[in-house]
């Protein structure tokens, strides 16, 4: 038991009779024994419990995580040989700013809130010259052409200025989101090729809000054919974890 000493028999006799007979002799010196604190088992079992609880909290994020991770490992690194992507990949990513927004209702929200679909960019003013019109076109012509996967995909344009839009325009964008953004705010986000302006490519944004591809400036009917092929690969690639719709839903629209 704690504080006990055990001593030997020598150490009760006498100073006298210890130091006689032949040779020297040592002291026996007290031997202390101390009886360590034990953990009282609801001690160990909550601890236990914080273990699994643990590992379990693991496990899961791994599970999640699994599917994004693999799609997106597929899509970059497994490639058969000879592939290539028409947009150009943007690395490092560049998430969805904490932007506001304005719809052309007047409804004031944020881009962060477009996070949770695909998403097919394009930047204009309102005045919308030839390049928007065509690129507003092709954005639709491209969701449409995604067949049963187009729910996944929003067509969004991003407008910089305040100039009105043509009300003749309007029923053709009763599908896109429209938002007026300040230029400050996209330029901070989004990049034009060298030598080219933001309003010259179509921009695409994952489910996750990350920019993460860029295609060539001048899109036309001939070579939307080549971002569509771009489209389907990465709607088969993430198939496993995106689906259609958000939650919260965008601020926003037209």
């Amino acid at each position: 038991m704690s504080g006990f000493k055990l001593l030997d028999d020598s150490s009760t006799q006498s100073a006298p009779e210890a130091s006689k007979g032949p040779g020297p002799r040592h002291a026996d010196q007290p031997l202390g024994l101390t009886v360590h604190s034990i953990p009282a088992p609801e001690q160990v079992v909550a601890l236990q419990a914080r273990r699994k609880g643990r590992w379990t909290m693991l496990v899961l994020m791994l599970v999640c995580a699994a599917p994004i991770v693999a799609s997106y490992f597929t899509y970059y690194v497994v490639r058969p040989e000879g592939r290539r992507n028409f947009g150009q990949l943007i690395d490092p990513q560049r998430a969805l700013p904490d932007q506001a927004s304005v719809s052309l209702s007047g409804q004031v929200g944020n881009l962060k809130a477009l996070k949770g679909q695909w998403l097919l960019v394009s930047v204009a003013g309102g005045a919308c010259d030839e390049t928007c019109s065509r690129h507003l076109y092709l954005q639709r012509q491209l969701r449409e052409s995604l067949g049963k996967e187009k729910d996944r995909v929003d067509w969004v344009w991003l407008i910089p200025d305040d100039v009105p839009v043509a009300s003749k325009m309007l029923p053709a964008l009763k599908e896109a989101t429209v938002l007026r953004v300040p230029m400050a705010g996209l330029s901070g986000w989004l990049a034009p090729d060298g030598g080219h302006q933001l309003s010259e490519h179509l921009y695409l944004v994952d489910p996750m809000g990350n920019w993460m591809m860029r295609f060539p400036p001048n899109l036309d009917v001939s070579s939307a054919a080549k971002a569509k092929r771009d489209l389907e690969r990465l709607m088969r690639a993430s198939a496993s974890w995106d689906r259609a719709g958000r939650e919260p839903a965008a601020a926003g629209g037209n």
